[in-house]
């Protein structure tokens, strides 16, 4: 039995549908990202240097505290005052249990709230935080 073959007349081409969707997605993802990296640097904090520090691996979803030196606290550009950053969080201890917090601390930064503001996490429930530190 002899089958015949069909030839398909045309040209094959590339279908683009799919490698838009990825291009705009990955779009998306990046101005995402800027946004929330220009977070953290909406303060000019001077971070101390470190011989072992290393670039953060950003995780989704962290709080980053910025403590100036004058002592005053700010998150996402928006400075609280202690009772009103504890009560945040609390809710954010409530809701996401082990959320990471990075503490950005400007070196001359007072001591004592450093401590305050260590303080403040660890009575939020809050363990998982770290310090900002830069490279030398």
């Amino acid at each position: 039995m002899k089958f015949s073959r069909k030839r398909q007349s045309g040209e094959l081409g590339i279908s683009l549908t799919s490698m838009l969707d990825v291009i705009f997605l990955l779009l998306c993802f990046f101005v995402t990202i800027s946004v929330f990296s220009q977070w953290e640097n909406e303060i000019s904090i001077k971070l101390p240097t470190a011989g072992t520090a290393e670039p953060s691996d950003r995780m989704p979803g962290e709080v980053i505290l910025n403590l100036t030196k004058e002592g005053r606290v700010r998150v996402n550009g928006v400075e609280l005052s202690r009772e009103e950053l504890g009560s945040r969080l609390a809710k954010v201890a409530n809701y996401y249990p082990g959320q990471p917090v990075i503490i950005r601390a400007d070196r001359e930064a007072r001591y004592e709230d450093l401590i305050s503001l260590v303080d403040t996490c660890r009575a939020a429930n809050i363990w998982n935080f770290s310090l900002a530190t830069e490279n030398q």
